[in-house]
């Protein structure tokens, strides 16, 4: 690859407003990826391994959670908000672990667990811009075409994103109703007209990445 710099484009502003969060200003987000990575596998495993009885150690893991936020200077608002859209996954292991009753593990370990692991991950997110990821994940070992799918794909969200906000707009300007946060559902036709715009973009894009020279 060359020719091209992955991560939120100063460019375009919805890059650096809805894929990476907030803004990132603090301390942590200045470190380099790769010693952040190795405390969050250090965090992720300990967790997951230890018994839950060593209370020290979750203890422990939840004061440096809180920490790295208020170091990194990480809003508290949008950081919930990303704990909520996973929170269900964790929700669901600690209802299975509560199913299998005494044959497994507790549903309390397993929702302390998981909720510490998922914090932890957010946290890390929170703190490391998304334009350090590929080279941290290519230095690990993962696949370069992975990388470059994931980069690419985490791109094109932004060009899905400007175009339903486009049409959000479009559809504001034609309409004398009062705009309500539920009131414009997701037809199919409205979710149709979305991709094939989003694709045609997405191309003129590509074509544009290929004449700078990104192979």
């Amino acid at each position: 690859m060359s020719g091209i710099h992955f991560g939120a484009s100063p460019a375009h502003p919805h890059a650096a407003a809805a894929g990476a969060g907030p803004r990132l200003e603090g301390l942590l987000q200045r470190l380099p990826a790769g010693p952040k990575f190795v405390a969050l596998l250090v965090l992720v495993v300990g967790t997951a391994v230890l018994p839950v009885a060593w209370i020290w150690w979750h203890a422990v893991v939840a004061a440096l959670l809180v920490t790295a936020i208020v170091v990194g200077q990480v809003p508290v608002r949008p950081l919930l908000w990303r704990l909520l859209c996973f929170a269900p996954f964790v929700g669901g292991a600690a209802v299975a672990a509560a199913w299998h009753g005494s044959t497994g593990p507790g549903w309390r370990a397993v929702a302390l667990r998981g909720g510490l692991c998922l914090s932890a991950v957010v946290v890390f997110g929170a703190v490391t811009p998304f334009a350090a990821l590929p080279g941290l994940l290519k230095r690990v070992g993962v696949p370069t075409l992975l990388v470059t799918t994931l980069a690419l794909m985490h791109r094109y969200l932004f060009v899905l994103s400007d175009e339903a906000q486009r049409m959000q707009r479009a559809r504001a300007s034609r309409t004398l109703v009062r705009p309500r946060r539920l009131a414009w559902g997701l037809p199919a036709e409205i979710v149709g007209r979305l991709f094939v715009r989003a694709s045609e973009r997405a191309e003129r894009i590509y074509l544009a990445m290929c004449a700078r020279g990104w192979r």
